[in-house]
């Protein structure tokens, strides 16, 4: 028998992917939690072989949590509404053996429990070939940083701030971040890196 927990803020959601789970003879979810910080301990408490991790959730994303357990025994698979290349990549870089869209039919996410327990990956296909298309983040980790901090709107004086690094070294790090966004302003540019979700 595969033991699942279930980690996801939204409690239908959270309940409706478990009566799903627990419909098949092999599989048992043991538990749910609906934030990013009780994961850790619940996988202390419930010992499951899996974890599916929704990506958006208080306090700790999903990204985060993978990264957490990277070094654990337990397999951590990405189900979730944002089907984001970038999301993919870092969720995957991060420890992940599987991202699936929320939007999966409920054999493929039982297949992928079943594949991540076996350690195998499963990634959804159409994102796979996005995020091919897409390719890697060109940001560095400065200029994704610098894109974050301007995201809020603040002037470079506040970012800069912020980041403890000098205006002029913020501004180079907006520019490079805008020119590889082929973006005209900073904001275009902070929308266009969270909607590939790199931020």
């Amino acid at each position: 028998m595969i033991r699942i927990l279930v980690a996801d803020d939204h409690a239908m959601v959270r309940e409706a992917l478990a009566t799903l789970l627990n419909l098949e003879e092999d599989l048992t979810v043991v538990g749910q939690v609906g934030t990013g910080f009780e994961v850790p301990a619940a996988v202390g408490d419930l010992d499951p072989d899996v974890v599916i991790l929704d990506i958006e959730m208080p306090g700790k994303n999903g990204i985060e949590v993978a990264r957490e357990l990277r070094d654990s025994r337990v397999a951590v698979l990405i189900v979730t509404t944002f089907g984001r290349p970038g999301y993919l990549q870092r969720a995957m870089e991060a420890g992940a053996v599987g991202f699936l869209v929320k939007d999966a039919p409920a054999t493929e996410l039982a297949d992928a429990v079943r594949k991540a327990a076996r350690g195998e990956r499963t990634v959804d296909p159409a994102l796979a070939m996005e995020s091919f298309a897409v390719g890697a983040n060109p940001l560095t980790t400065r200029e994704a940083d610098v894109l974050r901090a301007a995201s809020g709107g603040g002037t470079v004086a506040d970012i800069a701030r912020e980041l403890h690094m000098g205006q002029g070294t913020c501004r180079n790090h907006l520019s490079a971040a805008m020119t590889k966004m082929r973006a005209r302003t900073r904001a275009e540019a902070a929308r266009k890196v969270e909607e590939a979700g790199w931020l």
